[in-house]
């Protein structure tokens, strides 16, 4: 059985010395991590002791990135600090966001009168002027 830890208590860890965060509700101590995390370590003191799990997920961390971040878990939240009702949207690196089916008319119909407006220019105004 893994560690319990409060919200509270994970606030504590917010030094270059000792740093936590939680991630799905799990509690990571991601010290050792600092100097190697690819994006800087100023990222990870913004989300320093205290919930970054939409902060990790909006930025598109690929498999391997979070295979790494399990070697670094301690704990997970106990019921009360946990949060348990926010769905989170997990791109991963690579991958591309999906498109909103549907959409305007205005999307095809006004590039179409673009194109007819230039053709109609070249081909029936510009040559009437010489």
């Amino acid at each position: 059985m893994s560690a319990t830890y409060t919200l509270e208590e994970v606030s504590k860890h917010q030094s270059k010395d000792d740093l936590w965060m939680v991630i799905h509700n799990k509690v990571y101590d991601i010290t050792s991590f600092i100097q190697e995390h690819p994006g800087g370590e100023e990222v990870l003191f913004d989300e320093s002791g205290k919930d970054a799990t939409e902060a990790f997920e909006d930025i598109g961390h690929s498999d391997e990135a979070r295979e790494i971040l399990e070697k670094f878990l301690v704990g997970e939240l106990d019921e009360k600090s946990r949060v348990t009702n926010k769905e989170y949207s997990t791109l991963r690196a690579g991958e591309l966001p999906e498109e909103k089916k549907g959409g305007s008319i205005l999307r095809v119909l006004v590039p179409a009168i673009a194109v007819a407006g230039v053709l109609i220019y070249k081909f029936i105004l510009a040559p009437q002027k010489h």
